[in-house]
């Protein structure tokens, strides 16, 4: 299994990863700059690496994540969060038109889910053990 995940996560990389990390990367660099959303660029740039090498991880819920992740997120998705879906959505409309690239349009919808909410989700490796996420 880790020899299909290791090529999906290559197909994925050349065909839309490092467009939609850069993305991410861009918007950390603004939060950065903006030094009060510094925790923004943080989730930011996780969200880069998930998106940069997805197959094989998945996110869960941070526990203990409670109403300054909700607050947060609503922020990020006024300000980041919608055109970053945006760009998930864009991205995957020309993957389903080959049967090649439906697999990775399916894992770009995905995304959105993440991209709209990423405050208080942490990325795990899909093979972990449910009790220790």
């Amino acid at each position: 299994m880790k020899l299909i995940e290791l090529i999906l996560n290559i197909l994925w990389l050349v065909l839309c990863g490092i467009w939609m990390a850069l993305g991410y990367v861009v918007a950390a660099i603004i939060c950065f700059v903006l030094i009060v959303t510094i925790p923004f660029g943080i989730a930011s740039l996780r969200i880069a690496g998930y998106v940069l090498w997805p197959f094989g991880r998945t996110t869960v819920e941070r526990s203990g994540a409670g109403a300054p992740s909700f607050i947060g997120n609503v922020i990020w998705l006024i300000f980041a969060g919608w055109w970053l879906a945006l760009g998930h959505l864009l991205t995957s409309i020309p993957l389903f038109l080959s049967i090649i690239g439906i697999p990775f349009g399916w894992a770009n919808l995905k995304l959105i889910p993440i991209s709209l909410m990423p405050l208080g989700r942490d990325v795990v490796a899909t093979d972990e053990r449910f009790g220790a996420r």
